[in-house]
């Protein structure tokens, strides 16, 4: 039997399950295994050819934001009235076949925009080049989802499936537990908050699916087994999403209404740029970037954009490395200059000066 076929038994066996408090050991082990198959699904074969034209784009500019979304939504519309990049737009699915980059221009930041090709039902088991866009989405600091508003949330659902199969969590902060596999000493449980979703006996059974007897397992939330199996396997991706709907003039009043509050959610109609200047502005927010100065000796200042943790490498690859401490000016400091390292949180229009070891 292979990949693919365990993945499809194990979550028909998960749906048939009834969830109660006699299951939740059989439950936890089923999500365990399921996780287990996805990511070898996803682990690149050996004998795989070339990589796709146009899917391998250099990340550019101060943030990354990718476009991802079912055939003929308005991606490529949208790419090309956002930025100056022209993508290929027809009434025909599947017009944009590789991934094609543009910049957005905004408050003096360079915003990377890349139009990924269409997702179709099954794309993280490898249909119409899902892997290479899924890949692709992985590495940006936000993912706009297009959807069609005549579609209602179908479209939506079924992305969210497919991005929650290969590990990618929208709008979601990883889970507060401390893990860490030991040689030697069994397991070692312990939570400073009530639990109700997880007990020692069942993360003992979680652990032991991976092969992992010796471990040190903190819960400092309440969490679900399925974060918990997010946490041992260590390689989810937690990423703020956009959820717009497009050709929303094409749907009743009392809909746009409801889908326009709903949580992270935008509606436009992008080819007569319908509520473009507030995708914009939300999407700036989104990015949580702002403008900082480096203060070099002299008193030269130059401008770059941030998030608002000290990121180095913004500056120099190399000087995380040789990173000592550094001296801050501005509002999020309790007087000026004020030193301090990696961890502090940067305010817009802060100056910094870096010393190195």
């Amino acid at each position: 039997m292979g990949i693919l076929e365990k993945i499809a038994e194990i979550e028909k066996e998960i749906s048939r399950t009834q969830k109660n408090k006699a299951t939740e050991y059989h439950l936890g082990l089923l999500k365990a295994k399921l996780a287990k198959y996805r990511a070898q699904l996803l682990e690149p074969s050996k004998s795989a050819g070339a990589k796709g034209e146009g899917f391998d784009v250099m990340k550019s500019g101060d943030a990354r934001v990718a476009l991802i979304g079912f055939p003929s939504v308005g991606k490529s519309t949208f790419l090309s009235l956002m930025t100056s990049t022209e993508s290929e737009a027809a009434s025909y699915e599947f017009t944009t076949l590789t991934c094609i980059p543009g910049v957005i221009e905004y408050k003096g930041a360079n915003i990377q925009l890349l139009d990924l090709p269409g997702i179709i039902e099954g794309a993280a088991q490898g249909k119409g080049r899902g892997r290479q866009v899924i890949a692709v989405a992985r590495t940006a600091d936000v993912v706009i989802m297009m959807l069609d508003a005549t579609k209602g949330d179908v479209q939506r659902v079924l992305l969210e499936k497919e991005l929650e199969s290969v590990g990618i969590r929208l709008n979601r902060t990883k889970p507060n537990i401390y893990f860490k596999p030991k040689k030697g000493g069994g397991l070692s449980f312990n939570s400073t908050v009530p639990l109700t979703q997880c007990s020692e006996k069942l993360v003992q059974l979680i652990l032991h699916e991976y092969k992992i007897f010796n471990a040190e397992v903190l819960f400092r939330e309440d969490c679900t087994p399925d974060e918990f199996i997010d946490v041992i396997v260590g390689n989810r991706v937690y990423m703020p999403c956009l959820y717009v709907y497009n050709k929303v003039d094409q749907i009743s009043i009392e809909e746009v209404d409801r889908l326009a509050h709903r949580p992270h959610s935008v509606v436009i109609r992008s080819d007569i740029f319908l509520n473009l200047d507030y995708l914009l502005e939300t999407l700036w927010e989104y990015l949580a970037l702002i403008c900082i100065y480096t203060k070099k000796r002299g008193g030269i200042h130059i401008l770059i954009f941030v998030f608002k943790y000290l990121q180095c490498h913004r500056i120099h690859r190399t000087l995380a490395s040789q990173f000592k401490y550094a001296l801050v000016w501005g509002t999020s400091t309790k007087y000026s200059p004020q030193r301090v390292g990696l961890t502090h949180i940067m305010e817009h229009e802060d100056v910094i000066q870096i010393v190195k070891k």
